[in-house]
């Protein structure tokens, strides 16, 4: 599960805290890239109404295909009256960037599902995304909401990591006023170190890293990767790895970490991408980058993939 290119929300829509406070956002480990959120799927309910459920089995593959518009215009015109339809429909205007019909659409999804973990993960992310996005009056507000949300989705269901992710990152980075602070960070590591080693290393890496204590980070990191054996999530772990290494300078170890990820998952979307993005933003083997980002324009993506747009923007930089 990379963290890199899936997992979290990369802290990305709590850059609103820097404009609300005027404080920098913090250097060094993040979560996630700094393009954005490159969330997870989450299992979504069959639609209730049997003549209906080959429309929704479509919208849903169009947008495990990244087909967002496709897949929004077939559930309106459907008009399927159903929290999954619904939640659906959320998370495609989400991932079109259009936060505030994402937010209602949820809202509407969840009034329909009252206590669904996914469904308050989403709207958690939208309305932090509308944080981002607004001005610094309304931001506190939509960022306090998406605290909110992200806590129920946690309550509700300990076991998704991906909103736990979130609210880690939320912790760490909002400001006591705003429902966050390192010692929630700090007590949400402990209890997912107790059911996941592996991922509590990686947030106690984070928590390492705002102290700027780099060698801790990097130890923990290292095991991180050392203790899971599932191939894809020790692809994320080394892809963390493989950034942290080239932040500090260590080029040649970044470079044979990312070699380490690409033998375990050849072709892998998310080791090109997040590869080419380092290389991209540390002005170096560009013309790698290059054939890295058009390799993986020309990949099939998924919606916990970086989107082409972002692959193109990078390329664009790339040619000045």
């Amino acid at each position: 599960m990379p963290h890199s290119a899936t997992a979290r929300l990369a802290a990305a829509y709590f850059l609103i805290l820097s404009a609300v406070l005027a404080q920098p956002p913090v250097n060094g480990l993040a979560s996630g890239p700094a393009s954005g959120p490159l969330p997870l799927v989450g299992p979504l309910s069959v639609v209730s109404r049997d003549g209906l459920a080959p429309v929704f089995t479509r919208a849903r593959q169009l947008y495990q295909e990244t087909d967002y518009q496709g897949s929004l215009a077939l559930l309106s015109s459907a008009h399927l009256p159903d929290a999954a339809a619904l939640q659906l429909m959320g998370q495609n205007y989400y991932l079109l960037g259009e936060y505030k019909k994402a937010s209602d659409t949820l809202e509407g999804a969840m009034a329909l599902q009252p206590a669904s973990s996914e469904c308050a993960m989403w709207l958690g992310r939208a309305f932090g995304r509308r944080a981002e996005t607004s001005n610094p009056l309304t931001a506190p507000g939509l960022a306090s909401k998406a605290r909110q949300w992200l806590e129920k989705a946690v309550a509700w269901n300990p076991a998704n990591h991906e909103a736990i992710g979130d609210l880690f990152d939320y912790y760490l980075q909002a400001p006591g006023f705003l429902g966050g602070g390192e010692s929630k960070a700090e007590a949400l590591a402990a209890r997912v170190a107790q059911r996941d080693a592996a991922e509590g290393h990686y947030f106690q890496a984070l928590l390492s890293d705002k102290h700027q204590q780099y060698e801790e980070a990097e130890k923990h990191l290292r095991a991180a990767v050392a203790s899971t054996n599932a191939a894809v999530r020790q692809v994320g772990h080394l892809l963390d790895l493989a950034k942290f290494l080239a932040r500090r300078g260590r080029t040649n170890e970044s470079e044979s970490t990312f070699e380490q990820a690409t033998r375990l998952s050849p072709g892998d979307p998310q080791v090109l991408f997040v590869r080419a993005q380092t290389y991209v933003q540390q002005n170096r083997n560009l013309s790698q980058a290059r054939g890295l980002l058009e390799q993986y324009l020309k990949s099939p993506l998924h919606p916990n993939d970086p989107s082409r747009e972002q692959a193109q923007a990078l390329l664009k930089k790339i040619q000045g």
